[in-house]
């Protein structure tokens, strides 16, 4: 894509909107219709999420994609890993390598054809912190590829704009990640203290989408970082895409501060699902379970900015009623049951 096509889709008032095939531009329909069209319009009737009580990150992975039942969905699919390298502070400042590992390993097991990890580092040298991660070992061990977002051309990123956005300019994201088969969310559980209220797999993906794209000064999470509407526009990148398996490491969560830093609480527990919204009203429950900020505190869970706006974008459930929590043992059962009253 050269410069002035670029400014033809992040300068003009006109704006896409991936529910509305026909608005959409010829070039932006065949790279994105096909898998997108989806992903915004009715919200899904019902979320499984498997609610496991554990100290074991493995285990909990293992036993929550076991309680999922998949069949094929992974079969011989090229999956991308958006993992939580925001930065490379000690779960859950960033994602557990055991999350990672595992994860791949019980995908593999579902017959996956191949991996590719990713990410755009919002607190440091995306590169750097991989390596301290070391990430790059991990990936080799399991011949899976890596890509590093920072490192991408201009014409690796995809430019994507909604009907009514709370982005000026529309964002970015990268082709990698569209062209991928499936995509897969690794999360953590805390809170953020830097105007999003909490981060978990909503908030996970906007590590998707570009700072700044090679060719094109402007900052797009300068704007995001800056905005009334950070929490709407957090929403807005997740229409961009569905993950067929999110993962939320809540083995640990920090119930203040974050994402880098923040009191820590041993949550000892691991979801895993698809449906984001389920995931992060999950997550915002259990936060307020064990006491957090006010704003994450702060009046009903599917009323949070986060949620609502993907509710109303159609990217997950739009309701408590609608998830179906799904346990192995009597004390997630047991530890489901406390969650619950966070709904009410």
């Amino acid at each position: 894509m050269d410069r002035r096509e670029w400014l033809k889709k992040f300068g003009g008032a006109s704006a896409l909107f991936l529910a509305s095939p026909s608005l959409m531009s010829c070039r932006d329909r065949a790279n994105l219709e096909i898998r997108k069209q989806t992903v915004v319009g009715t919200n899904p009737k019902f979320a499984k999420v498997a609610f496991v009580k554990t100290s074991n990150r493995a285990e909990g992975v293992k036993r929550g994609i076991e309680l999922l039942k998949f069949r094929d969905e992974f079969k011989e699919k090229n999956l991308f890993i958006k993992p939580n390298y925001n930065s490379a502070h000690e779960t859950p400042g960033s994602t557990h390598n055991d999350i990672l590992r595992t994860t791949m390993d019980e995908l593999r097991e579902l017959n996956a054809e191949s991996f590719t990890i990713g990410d755009r580092s919002g607190m440091g040298d995306t590169n750097a912190v991989m390596r301290e991660k070391d990430i790059f070992a991990i990936a080799k061990d399991a011949k899976a590829k890596t890509i590093v977002f920072d490192d991408l051309k201009e014409e690796d990123w995809e430019a994507i704009q909604y009907k009514n956005s709370h982005w000026q300019k529309g964002f970015a994201i990268p082709k990698p990640v569209l062209k991928a088969d499936s995509v897969v969310n690794l999360c953590c559980l805390k809170t953020h203290q830097y105007g999003g209220h909490f981060t978990l797999s909503l908030k996970n993906s906007v590590g998707l989408a570009a700072k700044r794209v090679p060719n094109n000064s402007y900052n797009f999470m300068s704007e995001l970082h800056s905005s009334r509407n950070q929490r709407r526009m957090i929403a807005e990148i997740n229409a961009a895409y569905k993950p067929s398996l999110v993962v939320l490491d809540g083995v640990e969560a920090f119930t203040d501060g974050g994402p880098h830093r923040g009191t820590t609480v041993k949550s000892e527990v691991v979801l895993v699902g698809t449906d984001r919204v389920a995931i992060d009203a999950i997550g915002v429950a259990i936060l307020r379970h064990f006491g957090t900020t006010s704003e994450v505190q702060k009046g009903k869970i599917f009323e949070q900015e986060q949620i609502a706006q993907a509710v109303k974008l159609g990217v997950g459930i739009s309701s408590p009623e609608k998830i179906e929590f799904l346990t192995d043992d009597k004390e997630s059962a047991d530890y489901v049951n406390s969650i619950k009253k966070q709904f009410v």
